[in-house]
């Protein structure tokens, strides 16, 4: 019988040889190794996870919140290699995403899902 944790971590090992990761490796070195690409990045996600903390709080945002996070969105779009590095993690959540339905399909057939 297999063993679903070690197939898990053969998963993990071929995701680490895909270009996916490759490219978000990659892209993610250039930003840490540029100042101000790093902090410009920095900022940005100290802006999305004081959000994100506040809707799981309840709390309200407020207009000038949400401004402050679109000015910082358009901030880091506008830098040539954070942008790239936003687009090479969004492929690789597709990627994972598109791995966890296959995961989960025995549950769906089971349960009727």
């Amino acid at each position: 019988m297999n063993n679903p944790y070690d197939k898990a971590h053969e998963l993990a090992s071929v995701l680490k040889e895909s270009d996916e990761y490759a490219a978000l490796k990659k892209l993610h070195t250039e930003v840490e190794s540029d100042e101000v690409a790093k902090r410009m990045l920095n900022n940005f996600r100290n802006v999305q996870m004081e959000l994100q903390q506040k809707q799981m709080q309840g709390a309200q945002i407020t207009e000038e919140e949400i401004q402050q996070a679109q000015r910082q969105f358009e901030l880091v779009q506008q830098h040539e290699t954070i942008s790239k590095l936003m687009e090479a993690e969004q492929r690789m959540s597709q990627l994972i995403n598109d791995l966890n339905k296959v995961i989960v399909e025995p549950l769906e057939e089971l349960y009727g899902v």
